[in-house]
């Protein structure tokens, strides 16, 4: 009997190693900081990835203190396109985090899968330049400021390709608060 249980324990062990050695193979095939699709949880209500970035449809988003309307209002966003990251579920709400780490609940008919982004320095009163082509050594086309608001077109996992009211371009992507670092976006 001793037998049987050290040899079930011993080809444990080696599927277990054998498990191991998979995940490590296929880490390696993904590359630092990348996650697979498969690897992102799935909200129970959407079956979406979650955590998600997403914008707001309306110039008036009402953010409430728990999912449901007799929930008292937080604060609201006056601004339709602000980027907004989802962190939640419950039944037809989704609680939200904004740019500055303030969250709440919204409604979610009020979120639309456009994807945006806020500008993000790494110091607040520095510029962010936005260049011609994804590359640092490419033209610089401007300079923002924190907080400024644009379309995200595409990211590459390094590079975003953005838009707004006077201005296109690329930004690094560690500089947008609206995709996720080596995310690639289409």
């Amino acid at each position: 009997m001793a037998e049987t249980t050290q040899s079930a324990r011993r080809r444990v062990a080696v599927k277990a190693g054998r498990g191991l050695a998979a995940a490590l193979i296929a880490a390696l095939c993904l590359g630092a900081g990348a996650r697979a699709a498969t690897d992102v949880p799935a909200g129970p209500v959407s079956g979406l990835p979650m955590p998600r970035f997403v914008s707001l449809k309306s110039d008036r988003t009402n953010v409430r203190a728990g999912p449901n309307k007799d929930q008292d209002v937080r604060w609201v966003y006056t601004r339709a396109g602000m980027p907004v990251e989802i962190t939640a579920e419950f039944e037809n709400w989704r609680r939200i985090r904004d740019w500055e780490g303030a969250e709440g609940w919204v409604y979610h008919s009020l979120l639309s899968g456009r994807r945006s982004g806020v500008v993000v320095p790494s110091r607040n009163e520095e510029l962010v330049p936005i260049y011609q082509r994804p590359s640092l050594e490419s033209g610089v086309m401007a300079q923002l400021q924190s907080g400024v608001l644009a379309q995200i077109k595409s990211c590459d996992g390094n590079w975003c390709e953005i838009v707004g009211r006077s201005f296109s371009g690329f930004i690094v992507q560690e500089r947008i608060w609206g995709a996720y670092p080596h995310e690639k976006i289409d």
